[in-house]
């Protein structure tokens, strides 16, 4: 049995015990289904054989021979990753379009006595219902900006507000960058299709009665771009503004952002391009603090040179409608935990 969704809060709230991609393993990599398991019956190489002898040399040909790997790919899951599921197990398969990959693959556990269905226009369907959801149509949701210049310890505090059973979109986390010119984060950053599944999903599951908080970033988080619906949200947002001392923050930053001061080379690399923007002795000066391995003097006079000119500079862009402060003396653990439940308290009055 085919299944339509007309909605992705309807997608999401499925009912089956398992969802199955059985597309290729680099389109499953760019992105699927939340908590989809890659199933390949055409792995990589298989896929573009039978795509080539389809388009060079007959589509008969193609569909007999991918029909033989299609079902040898198939039993040996069944064999293996499927064996020890009970008689009234209810997958949901899908493929790219809903069409031969993930109808045989589905057909044939149906025969076994599983309760299979398939998606009705496969992956396609589930794009088109998050690109609706981003790009076709504003946010139901009531966005609040937590602000703040660099080294407020603004994502710690998102999550520690998530932790308190507030409503939080992680956008740093879900683009896998910590929004800045040194953010690169072990495993790198996901697809854009990826990145944009995160927030809709997200966002799906998310009370539009309740505020959902959200860290001020640029419309980039690295290479990955803020959806036009979500970052309208943003800018149209009211904003609780951390304000920490430069000490405090300079500290803090000096242990976050341990891993990439550690790499010499690296953080050369990095900072090179802003000799058009900073002038070569500005660079030149972090450059021979970097050699000195000083990294409290480096952090302090990054932040100094570039990072806090860098944000005021983009906040000034936008109009804010309505601005809370919230003053910590550092941020210490429990300057942290006090700014979350002050956080708390902000929105629930917004």
């Amino acid at each position: 049995m085919a299944l339509t969704f007309q909605t992705l809060s309807e997608f999401l709230s499925h009912g089956h015990d398992t969802v199955i991609d059985v597309r290729s393993p680099a389109e499953y990599a760019e992105d699927h289904v939340p908590g989809a398991i890659n199933l390949p019956v055409l792995d990589n190489e298989e896929r573009a054989e039978v795509g080539t002898i389809y388009v060079q040399e007959s589509p008969f040909r193609a569909r007999k021979i991918g029909a033989a790997m299609v079902f040898r790919n198939a039993a040996t899951h069944i064999e293996q990753r499927l064996s020890h599921h009970v008689g009234s197990w209810k997958p949901l398969v899908y493929c790219w379009r809903g069409g031969q990959r993930s109808g045989s693959f589905t057909w044939m556990l149906s025969q076994i006595g599983w309760r299979a269905e398939v998606v009705q226009g496969g992956y396609q369907s589930y794009r088109r219902l998050v690109h609706a959801a981003l790009y076709e149509a504003g946010l139901s949701h009531r966005l609040v900006l937590l602000d703040g210049l660099t080294g407020t310890a603004k994502t710690e505090i998102l999550q520690q507000v998530a932790g308190m059973g507030g409503q939080v979109l992680d956008l740093e986390g879900l683009a896998g960058h910590r929004g800045s010119l040194l953010g690169e984060m072990p495993g790198g950053q996901p697809s854009q299709k990826r990145f944009e599944s995160y927030i809709a999903c997200a966002l799906a599951q998310m009370d539009p009665a309740r505020p959902v908080l959200v860290e001020a970033e640029a419309s980039k988080i690295g290479a990955r771009i803020l959806p036009p619906s979500l970052w309208e949200a943003m800018k149209a947002a009211p904003r609780i503004d951390l304000e920490v001392p430069f000490e405090a923050r300079c500290a803090y930053l000096v242990e976050a952002y341990d891993d990439i001061l550690s790499d010499a080379d690296h953080l050369r690399e990095k900072l090179e391009p802003l000799r058009e923007h900073r002038s070569g002795a500005v660079v030149e000066a972090w450059f021979e603090l970097i050699a000195a391995g000083d990294k409290p003097a480096l952090v302090a006079r990054l932040m100094a040179d570039h990072y806090d000119p860098a944000y005021r500079k983009a906040r000034s862009r936008y109009a804010v409608s309505t601005q809370r402060q919230i003053t910590l003396p550092g941020l210490a653990a429990s300057d942290r935990a006090e700014a979350a439940a002050r956080v708390l308290e902000v929105m629930a009055a917004l």
